[in-house]
């Protein structure tokens, strides 16, 4: 028979929420869109088991090149996010003292006071061939008429890496300042490089923050959908449309969702395939 504390009791009340919150919004609707997927219409509110939808996806060349090429660039931009966000992060958690720690955190938590079409919308109004970079380059002469920045695969990912910095620079920041710095300057001491010292004292100690940042940033770029639609424009080929356009556009429930599982499943696969490479565990990477 089981027997609640007051302790207990408040510890199990206080994570219904979220219990809740997973099961309600995360789990249940996930089950339902698996079971949309495996089923195929054969007239109004007629359905039956099928697979058809998977197979288009492997049939048609179209839909498995955007789906790798999603993949492949959600993780350059983690990778690149990852590379600037790292030295930001050091100086924060390290150099950085007093008000200018908080002034350079507020710096990077700024640009995410306003919503991500606001943020995607600024950067078009930069980089369109009537923006403000545009119109300098003529004016300093640099450009002979009007340049045009958008809509290629470098303005996508410069705006999916801006899109996800800070969630790679607070995951860091929490880590790196729970190093003692004693570490580093033993390692100094026995003659090691900067290079060893990245290497074999900073790196490892900061992994759950690297993996745990490295997951939530791969995790929103590859189902980020404004961002590539926007600055890539009709050409950006990014998986998150050829659902919208199955849901929305085509009224392909069932097709829509069968790439909507597809989605999961790819970011399921490679958040373990980086947790196992790297040697962390999932617990351990949420828990930093």
């Amino acid at each position: 028979m089981l027997r609640f504390s007051g302790k207990n009791l408040s510890f199990y009340l206080l994570l219904t929420p979220l219990l809740l919150t997973l099961v309600l919004l995360v789990i249940l609707p996930q089950l339902d869109m698996l079971i949309v997927s495996l089923r195929e219409r054969i007239s109004y509110g007629e359905y039956t088991f099928s697979l058809l939808h998977y197979q288009e996806f492997v049939n048609e060349p179209f839909y498995w090149n955007t789906f790798l090429r999603t993949a492949v660039m959600s993780i350059m931009a983690t990778l690149i996010t990852l590379l600037l966000a790292f030295p930001i992060a050091w100086y924060i958690a390290k150099i950085a003292q007093g008000r200018n720690k908080s002034l350079i955190f507020l710096a990077c938590l700024i640009p995410f006071w306003v919503s991500e079409l606001v943020r995607t919308y600024g950067w078009m109004i930069l980089l369109r061939e009537s923006g403000v970079i545009s119109v300098f380059l003529q004016w300093s002469g640099l450009a002979s008429g009007p340049v045009e920045m958008l809509y290629n695969d470098i303005t996508v990912m410069t705006g999916l890496v801006y899109a996800s910095m800070l969630f790679m620079v607070v995951p860091l920041v929490s880590t790196l300042e729970g190093m003692d710095d004693s570490l580093v300057e033993a390692a100094y001491d026995l003659g090691a490089s900067t290079f060893t010292v990245i290497r074999t004292v900073i790196l490892p100690y900061a992994m759950p923050g690297v993996i745990s940042g490295c997951i939530v940033v791969f995790m929103l770029t590859l189902g980020n959908y404004l961002t590539p639609t926007l600055l890539g424009g009709k050409d950006s080929l990014w998986f998150t449309e050829q659902i919208f356009t199955q849901f929305i556009t085509r009224f392909n429930w069932e097709q829509g969702a069968a790439f909507g599982v597809l989605l999961l499943s790819l970011s399921s696969l490679i958040v373990w395939l980086g947790l196992k490479l790297s040697g962390q565990s999932f617990k351990k990477a949420v828990a930093s």
